[in-house]
């Protein structure tokens, strides 16, 4: 009888998944502007915003609750694309600057 389970009475707090992709969007954002040619930019920045997309996924599962799954996904890859969208238009801006 010791295996019994136990209802959750104070679920874990979510917001912390949700920051963690957005944190993992502005470090992928900062290494392709800094890493990548130009012309390849937004393709890479495509491909780092599927990356944050199956990491929202991941931590989400992970965190085991069913209530809200899909909000806080949308949250997580909705904060990705526009922390890696403002980091991006930094880049942008910056490749005006002449220098």
């Amino acid at each position: 009888m010791d295996d019994v389970a136990v209802p959750e009475l104070a679920p874990r707090r979510t917001f912390g998944g949700i920051v963690a992709v957005w944190v993992l969007a502005a470090l992928i954002a900062i290494a392709v502007g800094i890493f990548s040619t130009p012309d390849w930019r937004t393709a890479w920045l495509g491909v780092g915003l599927g990356g944050c997309l199956i990491a929202g996924f991941a931590i989400q599962l992970w965190s085991g609750r069913s209530q809200g799954f899909t909000e806080r996904v949308a949250a997580s890859v909705f904060g990705a694309a526009l922390v890696m969208g403002v980091i991006s238009l930094g880049f942008g801006l910056a490749a005006l600057v002449p220098g």
